[in-house]
């Protein structure tokens, strides 16, 4: 198949008559003001913590500049590496729990003929949910009295919430419960832009189902993959509101953003609060600038095999 380069000049920039802009100057001029207000939005919280961090204090009162003590203070704490235990195992356990129901998820969907309709709608209901009422249904599901998942698998006063190891398991699957058809949703629109052609040419050339989808689906999909590992991983990584609501943190349940809000409200302690928001902060990036470098790479690669 041939292709067909175009040997036409780009057209020239049109200026304004009498104001010597280009529309694209213009549309800068245009923009600059939100941006500067998106900008000083976002940096000037970073920038607060960041300076509050370095700050010593007592009964919340700034008593000098403390360097990275705060910094040190955090890193000693045995509570700080418990949180991270809990939020890494938390994060890789539910992320990739969600892609794989979700991916699951996404495929019905995409190939529901009868019923599609009904079937996202019943696939998204725990999705459209509010996570403090999820967490408090699978709280009350779990509890030992009335004690519904107890009398499903024939647990008599089996204490799930009260446990620790099963109440890390508790949360993991009430998140995973709550956020997979998220991440069905983010694939489903990634399976739809796959030319049914593909698979026409696939099909007849003898390829079977499973080779289809390791040697066509898997690739094509490979953006909205990463795009919803993105979007889990980092809300992954900031999980408060579900922990908070099921165990308050107690045995081994605590993640790092209920020990920000443990130092930064319950106990007078702005200096180390910040510090530890700092290095949430810094995670959250790093995830963040991992998964865009990737994410570019991929539509770079897509882009040159077209």
């Amino acid at each position: 198949m041939s292709t067909a380069i175009s040997t036409k000049a780009p057209p020239p920039r049109r200026r304004l008559a009498g104001h010597g802009l280009t529309e694209v100057a213009l549309a800068r001029l245009f923009i600059a003001p939100s941006v500067l207000v998106m900008a000083a939005v976002v940096l000037f919280p970073i920038g607060f913590a960041l300076v509050t961090s370095l700050r010593s204090y007592t009964r919340r009162q700034v008593d000098g500049f403390a360097g990275l003590a705060n910094y040190g203070t955090v890193l000693s704490d045995p509570a700080f590496w418990a949180a991270m235990r809990f939020t890494g195992l938390f994060t890789l356990t539910s992320v990739a729990l969600e892609f794989v129901i979700g991916l699951a998820f996404a495929l019905l969907m995409n190939h529901a003929r009868r019923g599609r309709g009904v079937t996202r709608a019943v696939i998204l209901v725990p999705w459209v949910i509010p996570t403090v009422v999820a967490g408090q249904m699978w709280a009350f599901m779990f509890n030992i009295n009335p004690g519904f998942i107890n009398s499903l698998l024939g647990l008599d006063d089996f204490n799930w919430l009260g446990s620790a190891g099963w109440a890390t398991v508790t949360v993991i699957a009430a998140d995973v419960w709550k956020t997979a058809p998220f991440a069905a949703l983010l694939l489903l629109a990634g399976l739809q832009t796959i030319p049914s052609e593909l698979y026409e040419s696939a099909r007849m050339d003898g390829a079977s189902a499973w080779q289809r989808f390791w040697h066509l689906t898997l690739p094509l999909l490979r953006p909205a993959i990463m795009v919803a590992l993105l979007f889990r991983t980092v809300d992954a990584v900031r999980v408060y509101d579900l922990p908070q609501v099921m165990t308050g943190g107690a045995f081994g349940t605590e993640s790092l953003s209920m020990l920000v809000r443990q130092f930064i409200v319950i106990t007078p302690d702005p200096g180390i609060g910040a510090a530890l928001s700092t290095i949430t902060f810094a995670l959250v990036l790093g995830v963040g600038v991992l998964f865009v470098s990737q994410i570019g790479r991929s539509m770079v690669e897509g882009g040159s095999t077209r």
